[in-house]
């Protein structure tokens, strides 16, 4: 193992093939949060519409959430002496939420469509609880029930704001 290696494995009692496979997950997490985190702030710049005041400050709200698991998500990942993400490259690499770059998406679309990624991630965060119990990762089970109730709520306050009537 190089020197450099070695200043980078953060000490832990879990099992190390395990680590790997929760930070694989959490990886993938991250990245994904990363990318839901740029298209809501990108939707939260280009809503329009008659409900525009609304729908900026509830997908600005959303972001915020969003971009504060990240910083909590790498974290548990070096806690468990694994590295994590390291530039937008690696987060295209890694991530499964797919980006929009369309030049309008009408405020109803983009309602829907970070309706469907919050309910990605959460459908993600759910197989990641599985890997990391098993390893025996506690403390990132806990946090990780935390990320999914608010990606649940944010996909249930983009339903609801989205209904018609």
């Amino acid at each position: 193992m190089a020197d450099t290696d070695a200043a980078l494995k953060t000490p832990t009692d879990l099992n190390r093939n395990d680590t790997k496979s929760v930070a694989e997950a959490l990886n993938g997490i991250l990245a994904d949060s990363f990318a839901l985190y740029l298209k809501t702030k990108n939707f939260h710049w280009h809503v329009s519409g008659p409900h525009f005041r609304d729908y900026h400050l509830m997908l600005d709200e959303q972001a915020a959430q969003i971009l504060a698991t990240t910083d909590v998500i790498a974290e548990r990942v070096r806690k468990t002496g694994n590295t994590t993400l390291r530039s937008i490259g690696d987060i295209a690499r890694h991530q499964t939420i797919k980006d929009n770059d369309a030049e309008f998406v009408s405020a109803d679309k983009m309602l829907a469509e970070l309706r469907e990624d919050n309910l990605k991630l959460v459908e993600l965060l759910r197989e990641a609880k599985d890997i990391v119990d098993e390893a025996k990762d506690n403390a990132t089970s806990g946090v990780l029930d935390d990320w999914t109730d608010q990606a649940e709520e944010r996909a249930w306050f983009l339903f609801e704001t989205s209904r018609k009537g």
